[in-house]
């Protein structure tokens, strides 16, 4: 009997101890097996720096006031060409072609020799031959987008050309969607339908006051709706466009480059179409000054835009100019002497508050962050306000991954890479 207990007792000993190393041996596959995922799926340092801390965190970076600021720096910007184009027509002043001509021929002038200086000439050379079919094609809906809304005022309404440019920013939110791999969360959407709802008080109040204007005495509105839908359709792919462009190259290589091929293709446009106007225009001091106004005005706005499609997005730049007719109306209370209805101000806290939600839920990188240049921007720039200069800034480590990605520019740059702007 005590043999039999004595077996049971060796049993259950021999039954726990095979137990216990059983068990041990899980936890130690299980270890490996931790170790094994974490080496497979390592944090990446995008992610250590792009964090969400709640959903107002992105509210207290600085990051966030630097992107509405510079939209609505770019509105002003943009209001005031209109001004000066505005002035123009007073003093019976309309060439539309060669107006926007000199802005290209300024940027050009700017920023061309600067890139041929970080390039050199051969390296600039080689930049045009191998990638200069890419920015004709971006010169050249930046062109037409401007014509073709220049146009369009001359048959049809201020309200319906205004209505049709909300299509730009469907074309950007599609084309960024279909082709750029951008996903919108629920806030952004909700941000933009408030901005678009901002946008109709502000349109509804220029119907009640009667300060649409445009001529459809002749039933030309048709022929002036399609030329306006043509325009933001054109608008909406050079935003995408340079968006991605830099994204990925130096705003001095973007800028140059689009203002280079623009000049040219504006250059052709105003030389078939403008030179009747040329010829008949009215020249004074006065047309010299709006004009050299008008053109450092759009030439900013061309300096500034970029800067914002880094912070942001191609969306968030078209949402930011809705606020133009506001700052419109403020200046034309000086200058035309304008009245502003009641429901103006309204109009313009309404788009401010859909800007805030737009930005609801974000994280600290927010949009600055692009899907298409990899985890980690391996395939961006190093240039300022990309999310790549903040992530090699704040975790030292990641630096490595720029130095096996450069910014796809020539070989014999290598300091680009670094110092880009």
């Amino acid at each position: 009997m005590s043999e039999s207990k004595d077996q049971i007792t060796v049993q259950a000993t021999g039954i726990d101890h095979d137990t216990s190393t059983h068990s041990l041996a899980e936890d130690a596959q299980g270890a490996q097996t931790s170790q094994a995922e974490a080496s497979e799926h390592p944090v990446q340092p995008a992610d250590l720096v792009d964090q969400k801390k709640g959903s107002f965190g992105y509210f207290k970076t600085k990051e966030f006031y630097i992107t509405v600021i510079l939209g609505q720096i770019l509105a002003i910007a943009n209001t005031s060409t209109s001004t000066f184009t505005t002035l123009l027509g007073q003093e019976q002043w309309a060439i539309p072609a060669f107006q926007t001509f000199l802005n290209y021929v300024l940027l050009n002038i700017i920023f061309t020799p600067y890139t041929m200086y970080r390039y050199g000439f051969k390296g600039w050379l080689r930049l045009v031959y191998r990638d200069g079919w890419k920015y004709i094609i971006l010169a050249f809906c930046d062109v037409e987008g401007n014509y073709f809304i220049v146009l369009a005022y001359q048959y049809t309404t201020m309200l319906s050309a205004q209505l049709i440019n909300f299509w730009a920013i469907v074309v950007v939110v599609v084309l960024s969607f279909l082709f750029l791999g951008v996903r919108y969360h629920i806030t952004q959407i909700a941000g933009i339908l408030i901005c678009i709802g901002g946008m109709g008080i502000l349109i509804g109040s220029d119907h009640i006051t009667g300060t649409n204007g445009g001529d459809i005495s002749h039933g030309r509105q048709l022929k002036g709706d399609l030329f306006a839908l043509l325009g933001a359709t054109f608008y909406g792919l050079t935003n995408t466009g340079e968006e991605y462009f830099v994204s990925t190259r130096p705003v001095y290589e973007v800028l140059g480059q689009m203002s280079f091929f623009g000049m040219i293709i504006n250059g052709a446009q105003a030389g078939i179409f403008d030179r009747t106007s040329f010829h008949n225009a009215h020249w004074d001091g006065k047309v010299g000054g709006y004009l050299t106004g008008y053109t450092l005005c759009l030439s900013l706005f061309y300096c500034l835009a970029p800067l914002l499609f880094r912070l942001s997005s191609a969306a968030f730049f078209n949402v930011s100019m809705l606020t133009m007719n506001f700052w419109g109306v403020i200046i034309g209370v000086k200058v035309f002497h304008y009245h502003i209805h009641w429901m103006y101000p309204i109009a313009f806290v309404l788009i401010i508050v859909g800007q805030l939600i737009y930005f609801l839920a974000q994280k600290l990188l927010s949009e600055a962050r692009k899907p298409w240049l990899g985890t980690n921007q391996e395939r961006g720039v190093v240039g300022l306000f990309t999310a790549k200069r903040k992530i090699v800034h704040t975790i030292p480590a990641a630096a490595g991954c720029h130095d096996q990605t450069a910014e796809h520019i020539p070989e014999h740059t290598p300091t680009a890479n670094i110092s880009s702007v």
